[in-house]
């Protein structure tokens, strides 16, 4: 409660009203109010800096925006009332990237799009204004509502924009753009079936919907349905083969079904036309390096950094190589881009974690672990992520996965003997293991699989007619015929990742949260668990920033117990399917690898061959974080490397326990 009595929701509301009704003293000394009480309100924060504005106090007007990005960097209005700031001060250039910064983080502010219009065509650029003013038109014509609704989006309150959408579609329930801000909005809560649902009944009701059809296509892709996605991205490339929109499309999803050729030759046809598109450089680096082209991918990043000094993906597509080594000039630079305070959020998190390799490299840990630190807390602001919801997931397949469900539901299933899982925790040795065991004759290395997570996500949604029971405890509600075809449908949906051997390799490392339901509908299958030293295993998790997923990695008190969450499921698998699942020590991998290559190829009953050895020889595209070091021999440099770290690393230690850590001593 503040000194007028009223509480801060109220003091807000009186603090937009005097704002509108041009009350900007008044309105100001509202706001500070509020601010009294919480240093980092949003929207107090944006009406102090509108009404500095207005009040001609330009410098302080632009400190408070400072404060408000450094709060919430992507708050889209923040970016507006800077771009508003300068060019009220006559700095036109400054308001045109401010300006286009608010539009990235928020595509419906009208005012941004013709504050951009209005200045191009002060410059002469009629063509480049007349793009923008057909968004201030589109936004114009666009029902209020929805308007109201996509600035919620945009603004991540999600709940309240979920509700209000839900709302319109009850009274218009056929509208397309209505259909495609809720499948964005359940896409972002993470519920991808609906949002699937949603814009494919969005495309029956409108065919040419170009941007239906993108997102469309984005989910898909989210869904890892990369076929269909493929499909769809063809589909509109057909439209306008000319189109750098559509090639870049078709071309990310053609790297997704292993189409490298193709995609970088539709890269190279979107840069022949767009030649400095930083976008397209950064993505034709992640084909180059995934590809095994290390230094024309090294060359692609360099140039996307030099066109857009902010883009932070290029960086970190750089670090990610883990053989790169910046320079002097480069670390310069990314120090003074993270500093500067006009990043975007995602720009900055990749530079944070750039930053955080590279001086690692140059052996300065602390400052190091500051900025994977950051990058970090950033991440974690951005995510939903529950330790202890996810504890409680874990043990109720402990509880659900008992001796009377595997001998009730035992010769069962699709007996195909093809699938090889090999699971644990990312950062855990399991893309050395796929690449050692890929480089046999007989085994295909893929992908980090979806089909196992999302037959567990249709199994938890979906109760059976007979009982009330959700997965994981409806796996003794399954009949023969139910399981078989369960099985089947792996087999099935993953047959376009395979290129023809007899076995083949689904290395999501997730899947040990499901290991009763592959051996129910897959007794044959074969599993390997990818185990590294704890410490070792969860700050390279910590340290890495992953392009989906793996939320518990962004906090080391979350991975410490997601990491013992996983060692205690693993013995429940042991003791109840004894000798299904083989162990593979990345440590003893490293000293002893023929030994190590042996047990895993008796394991799978396959013959020993050389080439599993000279791993690194073999030529395959390689998707994960660890691309370019499974193209190296065999080394043990970053075994001890969190040791370095150590001082850092107190709240790891102690959500791993000792007894986790006694065996590791």
């Amino acid at each position: 409660m503040s000194e007028t009595g009223l509480d801060i929701d109220e003091q807000l509301k009186l603090a937009r009203a005097q704002m509108y009704e041009g009350r900007f003293d008044a309105a100001l000394a509202s706001a500070e109010t509020v601010l009294q009480d919480d240093a980092e309100h949003i929207d107090a924060l944006y009406i102090k800096s509108v009404c500095e504005r207005y009040l001609g106090r330009n410098d302080r007007a632009l400190a408070s925006v400072d404060q408000l990005k450094s709060v919430s960097p992507d708050f889209g209005r923040a970016h507006q009332e800077e771009g508003h700031i300068f060019k009220a001060m006559g700095d036109f250039e400054g308001a045109m990237a401010a300006y286009r910064r608010a539009c990235q983080c928020n595509p419906v502010l009208q005012a941004s799009w013709k504050a951009q219009a209005e200045i191009l065509e002060g410059w002469g650029r009629r063509d480049a204004a007349l793009e923008m003013r057909g968004q201030e038109q589109r936004i114009a014509g666009m029902p209020k509502p929805l308007v109201a609704i996509s600035h919620l989006l945009y603004e991540g309150k999600l709940v309240k924009a979920e509700t209000a959408c839900r709302h319109f579609l009850q009274k218009n329930p056929h509208h397309v753009e209505a259909m495609r801000l809720l499948a964005d909005i359940g896409s972002r809560l993470g519920i991808l079936e609906d949002a699937d649902f949603l814009l494919e009944s969005a495309l029956e009701f409108e065919p040419d919907n170009i941007q239906v059809r993108i997102d469309y296509i984005q989910t898909l892709r989210k869904r890892q349905k990369f076929a269909e996605a493929l499909k769809q991205s063809e589909l509109l490339y057909r439209r306008d083969v000319e189109n750098p929109i559509f090639q870049s499309i078709y071309a990310i999803e053609s790297m997704q079904t292993g189409e490298y050729e193709q995609a970088l030759e539709l890269f190279e046809k979107v840069l022949q036309r767009i030649p400095e598109d930083p976008v397209t450089l950064t993505s034709q680096g992640h084909a180059l390096k995934t590809f095994g082209r290390h230094e024309e991918a090294v060359l692609s990043y360099q140039k996307a950094i030099a066109t857009d000094p902010c883009h932070g993906d290029a960086y970190y597509g750089l670090a990610n190589l883990k053989t790169y080594r910046f320079s002097d000039d480069e670390l310069r630079l990314m120090e003074s881009q993270e500093q500067a305070n006009r990043l975007s959020y995602q720009n900055r998190i990749h530079i944070c974690f750039a930053l955080g390799k590279a001086y690692e490299d140059r052996k300065d840990y602390d400052t190091s672990f500051g900025h994977y630190e950051r990058g970090n807390e950033l991440k974690r602001m951005q995510s939903r992520y529950d330790a202890d919801q996810m504890t409680i997931e874990l043990n109720s397949q402990i509880t659900a996965c008992t001796p009377d469900l595997f001998v009730k539901q035992s010769g069962k299933g699709c007996d195909a003997p093809d699938p090889i899982f090999i699971l644990g925790l990312p950062r855990a040795g399991s893309t050395l293991l796929e690449q050692i065991l890929a480089s046999h004759s007989q085994i295909d290395g893929t992908l980090e699989l979806p089909n196992i997570l999302s037959l567990a996500h249709r199994l938890r949604r979906q109760k059976q007619a007979s009982n009330d029971s959700l997965y994981p405890d409806v796996l003794h509600d399954l009949d023969a015929d139910q399981l078989r075809t369960m099985g089947q449908e792996f087999i099935d949906g993953t047959r376009i990742h395979r290129q023809g051997a007899p076995y083949f390799i689904d290395k999501m490392p997730n899947n040990f949260r499901h290991i009763g339901l592959i051996k129910l509908i897959l007794p044959n299958a074969k599993i390997i668990d990818a185990r590294r030293e704890p410490m070792a295993c969860c700050f390279s998790g910590f340290k890495q920033l992953f392009a989906e997923g793996q939320e518990f990695t962004y906090g080391l008190q979350e991975i410490g117990q997601y990491y013992r969450d996983y060692v205690r499921l693993m013995e429940h698998w042991d003791a109840m399917l004894p000798g299904a699942v083989l162990r593979v020590q990345h440590e003893d991998v490293l000293d002893d690898l023929d030994g190590q290559v042996r047990r895993m190829l008796d394991y799978l009953g396959l013959p020993f061959e050389q080439a599993c050895i000279d791993f690194h020889q073999t030529e395959r595209a390689v998707r994960t974080a660890s691309s370019e070091q499974v193209r190296q021999p065999i080394t043990k440099a970053s075994v001890d490397l969190w040791r370095h770290y150590q001082s850092h690393l107190q709240p790891l230690n102690e959500a791993l326990g000792s007894k986790i850590l006694e065996p590791q001593q």
